[in-house]
């Protein structure tokens, strides 16, 4: 495998970043070739709070990355979440010139751009627009109106709006640590394709990524995005609130947590008891686990609420929203012994852990398919899917340029059409991605 095929994805989380190497094998399966992780000490609820720190915490992960895999990292898929995302719907339309002629990508463009032209609150940015279903003159749900003719065009948009601020922010960050912003993507969407399967986005599924600051909600049906959120409580909150609770350090908390921690008070007995040793010679501290539980129950049935009001404002109780395939759980929160069962008992829904080791390689190591590492694996699919790409489009037009014989005009002058390159249309992230570019190239 040549180098030119590796991808980078960076995972700036509220409680580490990850940069994850990797390329695909023959099998075209991903071969994660390095991978670094650092403490995230300069995002708070995934929102930069501290530039250089996180800069520190970037160079950091993305050097123990080349140190294990003997790569030099030039470009990085990053992903953008944070409380300062949110989601709306949105409908509009286009009347076009020429209704005797076929609806081509342009009309769909210009129907895009329009929705661009959104008047949004101050600060605020359009990051995505992702067409639902289209309706061309009187005829509703149709999902790809190329080819077919008609006078308006409309469409149902799920229009993603982020703070403009805090997404540059996270790209002076990239940039100061000496990376190129390959692509930016929104975490939900990334670690969707890490952990789901297309019959799942199918049949309607409700995809839960609990992190270290924020859970992500993604809603899928019809292999169509329909809602995203960002929730802005993750695993922190319930570390904090043990540690307030039991009166301990953080540390201790999250140690406690991570090991005897579990979402389902009834579990435990109030005989089983963990001793903390004290600070500074003081008596060590004893903690029932049942306190424990129902401290961590309390907290994630929070959580759990939140993201399912989410679910019900997306609608999953019409015959038309059904969510079939239920909830998946990724992220490190859902790690979490017992939360399965107690996102099932308060929403009804089937739920599973989602483990993002399916598009990995056989060979790989058994701690990159942990839930945590969803949003990371994600990113680097969403890198080598682009590169793949962009070969693709590279290679169909050195085969254009073999075509031409150099002895026939007429071929010369009538282009073969079949061999045409179908032109690659940027998808408003990479437009986006390019304007962020030059705002980071022109800031001072």
């Amino acid at each position: 495998m040549e180098n030119n095929k590796i991808a980078v994805g960076l995972d700036i989380g509220t409680t580490k970043i990850v940069a994850m190497i990797g390329r695909k094998n023959e099998y075209d399966k991903i071969e994660v070739v390095g991978i670094g992780k650092a403490k995230s000490l300069g995002v708070k609820r995934g929102v930069v709070s501290n530039i250089t720190q996180t800069i520190q915490s970037i160079q950091q992960a993305v050097d123990e990355a080349e140190s294990v895999s003997g790569v030099k990292i030039e470009e990085v898929v990053v992903g953008i979440a944070g409380q300062h995302i949110r989601s709306l719907h949105h409908s509009d339309y286009i009347t076009r010139n020429n209704a005797d002629e076929v609806i081509d990508e342009n009309d769909i463009e210009d129907l895009v751009n329009q929705v661009h032209k959104l008047v949004m609150l101050p600060g605020e940015e359009i990051i995505h627009v992702l067409p639902q279903e289209f309706k061309v003159d009187s005829q509703a749900d149709i999902k790809e109106p190329i080819g077919m003719y008609g006078g308006r065009l409309e469409a149902n948009f799920h229009v993603v709006v982020g703070q403009v601020s805090s997404i540059r922010n996270i790209g002076r960050c990239v940039k100061s640590a000496g990376l190129g912003l390959n692509e930016i993507t929104l975490e939900p969407l990334a670690s969707a394709s890490a952990v789901l399967s297309q019959e799942e986005k199918e049949a309607g599924v409700a995809l839960i990524d609990i992190g270290g600051g924020t859970t992500d909600l993604a809603i899928f049906k019809d292999g169509i995005i329909r809602h995203t959120a960002v929730i802005p409580f993750g695993g922190n909150v319930i570390t904090d609130d043990i540690k307030e609770g039991c009166s301990i350090i953080e540390k201790q908390a999250e140690l406690l947590k991570v090991k005897f921690g579990s979402a389902w008070p009834g579990e435990n007995k109030e005989t089983e008891i963990v001793s903390i040793p004290g600070l500074r010679g003081r008596e060590p501290k004893e903690i029932t686990l049942k306190n424990l539980s129902k401290i961590i129950h309390a907290r994630v049935q929070e959580i759990i609420e939140h993201v399912y009001l989410e679910i019900k404002n997306y609608g999953h109780e019409t015959a038309k929203g059904k969510l079939i395939a239920g909830i998946v759980l990724t992220g490190g929160g859902s790690q979490l012994k017992h939360l399965r069962q107690l996102v099932e008992y308060i929403t009804g829904m089937d739920a599973r852990i989602g483990f993002p080791n399916e598009h990995l390689a056989g060979d790989s190591d058994e701690t990159l398919s942990s839930p945590s590492y969803a949003t990371a694996v994600g990113l680097l699919m969403e890198g080598l899917e682009k590169g793949f790409k962009e070969e693709e489009v590279e290679e169909v037009e050195e085969e254009i340029i073999e075509e031409k014989p150099e002895d026939s005009i007429k071929e010369e002058v009538e282009p073969i059409p079949e061999a045409k390159p179908v032109p690659k249309k940027k998808s408003f992230f990479e437009k986006f991605t390019e304007g962020l570019k030059d705002f980071l190239d022109n800031a001072e």
